[in-house]
């Protein structure tokens, strides 16, 4: 699996925050959609790093999840 981390993120993402997370914020990711790669973040961080993988590994994931 290719990943690779990186504080700057293209701009223009839309990014999605699991539904769990619930009103209070909580503990959780948002994922962002590209161009055949997924980013994913802490949402109590958006600035912070960014965790880049292939669309492949990222269905693969929530295939097994």
């Amino acid at each position: 699996m290719n990943i690779a981390e990186s504080s700057t993120v293209a701009s223009g993402l839309v990014w999605f925050k699991s539904s769990y997370s619930g009103a209070e914020g909580g503990e959780c990711v948002e994922v962002a959609a590209d161009t055949g790669v997924v980013h994913i973040r802490d949402s109590k961080a958006a600035a912070g790093p960014v965790i880049r993988v292939s669309r492949e590994a990222w269905a693969g994931f929530v295939r097994e999840a």
